[in-house]
């Protein structure tokens, strides 16, 4: 067991030095080199290295420092936070500083080409052009003949290479051509190339520098994520409050959330009640009511009132810690596409250098002229820039999984995001996934109903069955007063008996029935719809009649409808597959629109039927929420889990949808198609960049200097394309056929005795309100929007003076009592 715990060690390095594709490739060769490793995945955009297996970190670093990199371990600190993230530079100059120490230098150089371009002749002295050019080259270059350096150590290439190779070429010959001219007294002095080495290299700094940036961009949704763990934490410890370090907080601790406030870990509320702002965690726009009893997560904003939460998960063990972790672990994975780009890299910067050779060959042997030749050649170095390649991928995955993660999708890996662009076959459990997972009381039918319920709820007043809880909450709901019962007990596998008004109550299923001796009718309809049907019998001196019965039945989520019309539009087959009988998995599947469905299915051959969905190519994802659908979750191509449901679901799953909101299923394949057409897009312009730029290069189409513009344009433009998909966001309730739902939330009703059940659906408002300018005017017109209705949904934006609310009342009514605690409303409408 210890053997296989140490091969499932996971190590994070961080690494130094890499530039492009070739290195990410000699970095992966080196670990992957090291006794016991079984796996290693280098991202040039995080710059980091996960290594799989056994090897200690002072080994698996040995091996990136001789490869000619440095590495450090990376290790979170006590509270479970993400180490600080490196300084490109040092720790008192910026990071453009060598851009701009390069242009200033570099633009003297440039003046007489511009000058030129307008009909002016300008020449600089010879040995003010080697004195601008030499620091650029030189001191300003020093990186590129560094990584060079220890690229050619180690046996192999990289884009420093070549700059090296090229720009020093350019240098080399202009020294030649300034010296020659000097001992033979040539007058005027020949055309030098200073200007190319030094623009060359000053290009390749900005790129670089504009490159650094776009990614640290791509980084915002993990480093918005990792601001909200704040770094304090206000403790009640013997009747005292105490402010303490997060990294001191303990388990068992009480934490004393104010209004305002982030909760600092995972918890029990213990007292109060207020609401919280879990937007950033789960993706849910409006605040979430909490009461003692309610879990809540460390991170969420507290919008009114003062809790007091018992926590029960800190630091590492915390949900935001395991979401910022899951994060990177997606961010930091390669994608199945991107073997093809380390493939094409392996060799490219040897076919590169032989491309450069040719060029100068052929040139040279061909028309003799080697001044012009040995400008082609570094032309051809120069545009070859790998960094394109080794950047399409992880920057488009690292962009994609940020925008999911902030809407409420949690993408475990790189590969369940590439696959999930193609999928064919959407799969569902029912209990839990596509329903509420909790039993509803849809009918109860006799000649006295509210009797009957009445009589329902006294018996079960102590039971903590899941139907008796169905049935207590209808009764509080009518406002039942419930008679007094006494000598309750429970019938195993049968229901339950008290006595109320001096007889015998009994409420109990078919069974029970038949050994009282009286007949279980009226049920067929029902239990035909898949609910399950208790009687509720009277016996009174020694006689036993039937009063009537009780029918329970799962509700459809409000949002099912809409995601399987959404994925049915996008060309997905929904399929329903269930354990329950098949009238209750029929009566969903049809609400819903579902076509094909697998009822009566055991536990363990869920993962069967996911298996033989798969036969012919299609690609199936499983979506699912409880501890038996595990396996199916793990047969299937992508296994989508609730996060409202089992840790064993979501360890099992490649994605976790963090509301228990099935139209996330379709968001998570709509974000998926997005950044695979996002690869796709970055590949092929990498790939047709230097298609086209080697040749223009080499038959002497493309000047240096233009080249090495381009090539600083290719590395940045693929990082801003990648950016786009920061605009991602799911579709809008507005625009999904939400009429499906209350439809489907309804196919227990039944007529004449039954109960009717309401939607539970808000009213959806923004308002513009003046006058707020922080958590205190927060707090006020939240408690006045919930004086109106108290369980009314609110969610304030303070930058944009924006209130959004979800409630049952009447919107007159709620401006009236936001403009009565002293905050103008100045414009209303829809949400």
């Amino acid at each position: 067991m210890d053997s296989k715990n140490k091969q499932m060690n996971n190590t994070v390095l961080n690494i130094e030095g890499m530039t492009c594709a070739s290195c990410v490739a000699r970095v992966e060769k080196a670990l992957r080199a090291v006794p016991g490793v079984s796996g290693a995945s280098v991202n040039l955009a995080t710059e980091k290295a996960s290594v799989q297996g056994q090897a200690a970190p002072e080994i698996l670093m040995a091996a990136v420092h001789a490869a000619g990199y440095e590495a450090e371990l990376e290790l979170p600190d006590a509270a479970g936070a993400a180490p600080a993230r490196r300084k490109e530079t040092g720790a008192t100059l910026p990071a453009w500083w060598p851009v701009a120490a390069a242009m200033l230098l570099s633009l003297p150089l440039v003046l007489p080409m511009l000058a030129a371009a307008f009909g002016h002749r300008l020449a600089l002295p010879g040995w003010l052009q080697l004195a601008l050019a030499t620091p650029v080259q030189f001191w300003l270059g020093a990186r590129f003949y560094r990584a060079g350096w220890k690229a050619l150590r180690a046996g192999s290439g990289n884009m420093d290479l070549l700059v090296a190779l090229g720009t020093s070429a350019a240098y080399g010959l202009s020294v030649y051509l300034l010296l020659g001219a000097g001992a033979h007294g040539a007058h005027p002095e020949p055309h030098l190339y200073f200007e190319t080495s030094a623009v060359v290299i000053t290009l390749v700094l900005l790129g670089k520098w504009l490159e650094g940036r776009a990614k640290r961009q791509t980084l915002a949704a993990l480093d918005a994520l990792g601001r909200l763990r704040p770094a304090e934490a206000l403790v009640r410890r013997d009747g005292h409050d105490v402010l303490v370090a997060l990294a001191a907080l303990r388990v068992g601790e009480l934490m004393v959330v104010k209004p305002g406030a982030r909760v600092p870990a995972d918890g029990v509320v213990v007292d109060g009640r207020s609401h919280l702002d879990e937007s950033l965690l789960t993706g849910e726009s409006l605040p979430v009511a909490k009461e003692p009893g309610d879990r809540v997560a460390g991170g969420a904003v507290n919008a009114d009132g003062l809790l007091l939460v018992e926590a029960t998960a800190v630091g590492a063990a915390t949900m935001l810690s395991q979401i910022i972790r899951m994060v990177e672990d997606a961010q930091a994975v390669k994608a199945p596409i991107q073997r093809l780009v380390d493939r094409v890299s392996a060799v490219f910067v040897p076919v590169v250098l032989a491309i450069a050779l040719a060029t100068l060959l052929g040139w040279g042997l061909a028309g003799g002229d080697w001044q012009a030749a040995l400008l082609n050649a570094v032309a051809v170095l120069v545009i070859a820039c790998p960094c394109a390649l080794g950047l399409a991928t992880p920057t488009a995955v690292m962009v994609g999984t940020g925008a999911a993660a902030r809407h409420g999708i949690l993408i475990k890996d790189a590969e369940a995001l590439e696959t999930a662009h193609a999928l064919d076959v959407v799969v569902f459990d029912k209990t839990g996934t596509l329903t509420e997972g909790r039993p509803q009381l849809v009918a109860h039918e006799g000649r006295e109903p509210a009797r009957l319920l009445a009589l329902a709820a006294a018996v079960q007043q102590g039971s903590s069955h899941p139907l008796a809880g169905a049935v207590l909450e209808e009764a509080a709901r009518q406002g039942l007063a419930l008679p007094a019962a006494r000598a309750a007990r429970a019938l195993p596998g049968r229901g339950v008996e008290a006595e109320v008004d001096g007889a015998t109550i009994v409420l109990g299923n078919r069974r029970l029935m038949i050994d009282l001796g009286v007949p279980a009718t009226g049920a067929e309809g029902h239990e035909a719809a898949g609910r399950t049907v208790s009687w509720l019998a009277e016996r009174r001196d020694g006689r036993v009649r039937v009063l009537g019965l009780l029918a329970f039945g799962d509700r459809i989520k409000p949002g099912a409808s809409s995601a399987v019309a959404r994925l049915k539009a996008a060309g997905i087959e929904p399929v329903l597959l269930s354990g329950d009988s098949p009238g209750a998995a029929r009566t969903v599947a049809q609400a819903l629109g579902i076509a094909r469905v697998h009822a009566e299915v055991l536990p363990a051959d869920k993962a069967q039927v996911v298996a033989s969905l798969r036969q012919g190519g299609r690609k199936v994802a499983m979506v699912g929420d409880g501890i038996n659908d595990a396996p199916a979750l793990a047969a299937a191509d992508v296994g989508m889990a609730m996060a409202t449901g089992t840790d064993v679901a979501m360890h099992s799953a490649g994605v976790t949808l963090m509301r228990g909101d099935p139209r996330l299923v379709a968001d998570a394949i709509a974000v998926s198609r997005r950044t695979y057409r996002k690869i796709r897009q970055n590949l092929g312009w990498a790939f047709i960049y230097n298609v086209i730029g080697l040749p223009l290069a080499a038959f002497g189409l493309l000047d240096p200097v233009l080249a090495g513009a381009a090539m600083a344009l290719s590395s940045v433009s693929v990082v801003a394309n990648a950016l786009l998909l920061r605009r991602w966001a799911p579709a809008p309730a507005a625009a999904t056929p939400e009429a499906a739902t209350v439809s489907a939330s309804e196919p227990f009703s039944t007529t004449g005795t039954s109960m009717s059940h309401p939607t539970g659906e808000h009213s959806m408002y923004e308002l513009t309100v003046e006058g707020m300018s922080c958590n205190h005017c927060v707090g006020r017109v939240t408690k006045s929007v919930q004086a109106v209705d108290a369980d009314a949904k609110v969610a304030i934006d303070l930058d944009k003076a924006s209130v959004r609310i979800g409630s049952h009342a009447d919107l007159d009514r709620i401006v009236a009592a936001i403009d009565g605690a002293g905050y103008p409303v100045t414009a209303r409408a829809p949400a």
